[in-house]
């Protein structure tokens, strides 16, 4: 029996109805953020309140856009509005969401913004299979991940994921080999650079574009001890060279994240630690119902995550990286004892430290 055929209850057509118009009003009300972040409207608006002229003259923007985009965003419930003053206002913890602290959400929009662009290419592939690779998603991907991660590395990397390894922040003043395989735009390698001149430090990435940048700020900072090399994770011919390897949200995109994963031990020196932040969700559909990051997580796979690695033959794991998976590709590349923390700073991620075994 079809739906046509089958008396449905005004109520649950009226419900359903409801669920489906208020997605489509957050994903415009994602495409406002977005477009607020890039003019800088978030950014004014948290500074005070003002009318559409004056927010538009303190942004510099043409003031009937100003006054359309405040009107979705005061219907959306993200700003407040006055009528008789004509006043709009962006409520302090709205602002503080959006504009501040070490992840910005207002960033994120972005990321939403530019998957959207993938939709036609991605539905393609669900018919004729294969995948969209991942240069078709470059260069606008590589910069969207670049905002993203710059202000976590700069606000949290040392002070709060180093420090989940006893000894490790002391063993990089000291004196350390590290690598950052998939480093992207390398601010990360950088960063710890900058701040424990003492180390080496190595990034690895296939993207030559994100590597070129990675090597001009390390150029501008002054830095020697760090070097940027192009490569594929999966096939890096290095053994026993580091003594700290790290892989920031990279693993579980891969088109071979086992093979990435051996590379990585192989690269260890005995004993070296291994840190792998990650997507950490339930390994089943069911055990992710009900947690509001899932339809971010499998959505996001769908659209870049899976089909980036389907698009090479690969495994597409996707981001939904089920902490039992994670162990089970660990052990095979050879490592044992792994401990996960919650990634701090980051409710979807997970912290895996790990370690080389001892030659025997």
């Amino acid at each position: 029996m079809t739906v046509t055929e089958t008396e449905l209850d005004p109520q649950q057509l009226e419900a359903a109805a409801g669920k489906v118009l208020s997605i489509y009003a957050g994903s415009m009300l994602n495409y406002m953020i977005d477009i607020g972040h890039r003019t800088g409207l978030l950014a004014t608006a948290a500074q005070g309140p003002g009318t559409s002229e004056e927010l538009a003259a303190r942004a510099g923007l043409t003031e009937r856009y100003v006054r359309e985009w405040l009107a979705a965003m005061v219907t959306g419930g993200l700003f407040e509005y006055d009528a008789p003053t004509r006043t709009y206002t962006l409520p302090a913890a709205a602002a503080a969401v959006l504009t501040g602290g070490p992840l910005p959400l207002a960033v994120m929009a972005g990321l939403q913004t530019h998957l959207a662009r993938h939709v036609h290419d991605v539905a393609r592939a669900f018919r004729e299979g294969g995948g969209v690779p991942y240069s078709a998603y470059r260069p606008e991907f590589t910069d969207l991940l670049d905002q993203i991660g710059r202000v976590w590395y700069d606000s949290a990397l040392v002070d709060a994921h180093l420090a989940l390894v006893d000894g490790l922040t002391a063993q990089l003043e000291a004196g350390a080999a590290v690598a950052d395989i998939a480093c992207g735009t390398g601010h990360a390698v950088v960063v710890l650079a900058r701040r424990f001149p003492a180390s080496t430090f190595a990034g690895f990435d296939l993207d030559e574009g994100a590597i070129a940048r990675a090597r001009a700020e390390a150029s501008g900072a002054g830095l020697t001890n760090v070097r940027f090399e192009v490569a594929d994770a999966a096939r890096l011919d290095i053994t026993d060279e580091f003594d700290v390897v790290l892989v920031f949200d990279a693993i579980h995109d891969q088109v071979d994240p086992a093979g990435v994963l051996r590379c990585v031990n192989a690269a260890l020196k005995p004993g070296g630690v291994f840190i792998m932040k990650e997507p950490r969700a339930g390994d089943a559909l069911e055990d992710n119902i009900g947690n509001p990051f899932a339809p971010i997580l499998y959505g996001c796979s769908t659209l870049h995550c899976m089909t980036v690695s389907l698009a090479h033959g690969g495994a597409g794991i996707g981001t939904a990286f089920g902490e039992q998976l994670a162990r089970s590709l660990l052990a095979d590349a050879g490592f044992e004892n792994v401990a996960v923390e919650p990634a701090p700073g980051d409710p979807t991620d997970g912290v895996y430290i790990t370690r080389k075994g001892e030659a025997r």
